[in-house]
């Protein structure tokens, strides 16, 4: 039978460790997106470290390292189209781009691992590891800057609708909410809403917003006292 012909226990063995460390490598990856909640967590990027891995030790096996660099090229386009199902685009919010980049990694670690090159996956793995972790406090605080709006994108704002005799104090509140949230607030403006309320307006500086953050800022100011409604919006600029 072909298959007890083709059986060699020396490329079984050599299988079973590069499938073991894209399944760690992948492991630690997805580790890390789980324990931050992220829509492709341990198992996710496990099986595309895995799945990669299969691919390219199987061309390997079968038709050399041209087959293997082929079949490369097709794992590097098919986890495109799994990483496209990660992003979301919610008004001018496109969520789930970092997902989609770090499933790209695990492919990545999956696919020289699937090759043979262990100490490759290793420090590919590391990388991305590093991106996600120790990059993270240098991106959090450069979106916490204003940044110059000719160059902006978005922009967003935070509304409260209230009644007429407490507007001084929502107002008030709202800024302070702001600036606690280090969401730095470029200009408040009111307007008229019916005829015993007012829509206070707070436009912030074009930066990066955590939708949870703003959620939990009006979620707050609907508690407070004449507030009839809170919400946030994004709108998109030239």
């Amino acid at each position: 039978m072909q298959v007890l012909t083709s059986l060699n226990p020396a490329a079984l063995l050599n299988t079973l460790v590069c499938l073991s460390t894209a399944f760690l490598l992948g492991g630690l990856i997805g580790f890390e997106r789980q324990v931050r909640q992220r829509t492709a967590g341990l198992r996710t990027n496990t099986l595309v470290a895995v799945g990669a891995a299969v691919f390219v030790d199987m061309a390997f096996r079968l038709g050399g390292p041209e087959g293997a660099v082929r079949v490369v090229a097709y794992v590097v386009s098919g986890i495109g189209f799994l990483g496209a199902g990660a992003i979301m685009k919610e008004g001018a919010n496109v969520t789930g781009l970092n997902t989609a980049a770090t499933l790209w990694g695990s492919a990545a670690v999956g696919a020289c691992a699937g090759a043979g090159l262990i100490g490759e996956a290793l420090l590919a793995a590391l990388f991305v590891l590093a991106a996600n972790t120790l990059l993270r406090p240098v991106v959090n605080r450069i979106n916490r800057r204003p940044v110059n709006e000719q160059f902006s994108e978005a922009s967003y704002a935070v509304y409260a609708i209230c009644q007429r005799d407490v507007q001084a104090d929502v107002r008030e509140k709202l800024v302070a909410l702001l600036e606690a949230a280090s969401y730095p607030v470029r200009d408040v403006a009111q307007h008229a809403f019916g005829q015993n309320d007012i829509e206070i307006e707070a436009a912030l500086y074009a930066t990066a917003v955590e939708p949870e953050a703003l959620d939990r800022l009006v979620a707050a100011l609907e508690q407070e006292k004449g507030v009839l409604q809170a919400f946030w919006n994004p709108s998109a600029e030239d």
